[in-house]
């Protein structure tokens, strides 16, 4: 097995703590859990954070401000639209925040984020709800290694504080 690479480049396992506020409100972090791991270069975060990662070694701490087009996107779109809660399954319990795919095969599948649902109307976006928004990161990198075989294959890292199969 090869050495742990010496600092963040694609292909290389990262594992790193961060907080991510919004407008100075915290959105989501890892403090108190695992490190989150990411295959370097497999875009499995924003690209804005993921190009801030290269290059920076084991123990760095920074914080980076991500504009809104190397985060989730600039607003597109007519925004949320009305559709009857009969078109969700029967069984989903539908929130806030929730993301549903929809479309086909033949047309391709996109997310729709719930906006907010009223009566037997949910509200739903394609937007990201983060989308059109700055993303402020405080980072700090705790480990790095290189990744299993099936790690490379599948495009993103298994086990603790990655996909789990």
């Amino acid at each position: 097995m090869s050495a742990a690479p010496e600092v963040v480049a694609d292909g290389a396992v990262v594992l790193f703590h961060y907080t991510l506020t919004v407008d100075g409100d915290v959105v989501d972090t890892s403090d108190g859990g695992p490190p989150l791991a990411i295959l370097a270069g497999q875009d499995n975060i924003v690209p804005g954070l993921e190009k801030a990662l290269m290059g920076r070694p084991v123990g760095d701490e920074f914080e980076v401000s991500v504009g809104a087009a190397d985060g989730y996107g600039e607003v597109e779109g007519p925004g949320a639209q009305p559709l009857p809660r009969d078109a969700f399954p029967d069984d989903a319990e539908i929130a806030e925040g929730m993301a549903f795919m929809a479309g086909s095969e033949e047309e391709g599948y996109f997310t729709l984020w719930v906006t907010k649902v009223e009566g037997d109307q949910v509200f739903v976006d394609k937007n990201h709800p983060l989308a059109g928004k700055t993303l402020d990161f405080k980072v700090k990198i705790t480990s790095m290694r290189e990744p299993s075989p099936e790690e490379v294959a599948h495009g993103h890292v298994h086990g603790e504080g990655g996909h789990h199969h």
